[in-house]
């Protein structure tokens, strides 16, 4: 059975360049690896509604924080046996978001802190109900929110097909969600938590040998 790691972070934080980065340490290290992104926006009839709902396209559904909860969660129950066969046919199953996403911004969104009852709905819905695999390790890309929205800004100047969403601009938000994120590193809480500084550079290959080390 391969490792289950998991990228989180903030909008902007750098987690799909730190998977690139790791992709091709844990190649040169010998392993198999394949990565797979939540929400799963291309393949995924639930990832549609999120997008839609994020940009303010479902009426009031966005504001939902229990029902915007229910539709990443079932985003991933509904790739289970992707995950599964993955983790099956692979050394490393490295993923950009992950069950911990779903915690930080549900209990951000409700002002409430990692111990309190939106991360205890997670953990009972993902883990328990859907049977969801724990990650082997989880990463925090640490980064200050006004870096974060930067590079998110960045990324829609170069990129105007993929402007950032309700939840990507309000920047109180996007801080009570790192608070969140710090504090379920804090408690390793599901497996270990690793927290990289995404401001100074990171021995990659130093970190993968950590990460593949059982």
């Amino acid at each position: 059975m391969g490792r289950l790691i998991v990228i989180e972070g903030l909008d902007g934080a750098g987690k799909r360049t730190l998977a690139d980065k790791l992709t091709t340490a844990f190649t040169h290290a010998g392993a198999t690896v394949t990565g797979m992104a939540f929400p799963r926006y291309e393949t995924s009839t639930e990832a549609e509604v999120i997008r839609d709902a994020l940009y303010g396209h479902m009426g009031g559904l966005g504001e939902e924080v229990y029902g915007m909860g229910i539709l990443y969660a079932l985003d991933r129950h509904h790739a289970r046996e992707d995950l599964i066969t993955a983790l099956t046919t692979h050394d490393v199953l490295l993923l950009d978001r992950y069950v911990a996403s779903n915690a930080a911004y549900g209990a951000a969104r409700e002002h409430e802190g990692a111990h309190g009852p939106f991360v205890e709905w997670v953990h009972a819905t993902e883990i328990e109900r859907f049977g969801l695999p724990v990650p082997h390790a989880q990463l925090l890309l640490r980064v200050p929110p006004q870096l974060a929205a930067q590079r998110s800004t960045a990324r829609e100047r170069t990129d105007p097909a993929r402007p950032r969403d309700t939840w990507e601009t309000d920047d109180d938000l996007q801080t009570r969600v790192g608070e969140v994120y710090e504090e379920l590193a804090e408690a390793n809480w599901l497996s270990p938590w690793h927290v990289i500084d995404g401001t100074t550079p990171t021995d990659i290959n130093t970190l993968a040998a950590t990460l593949l080390t059982p």
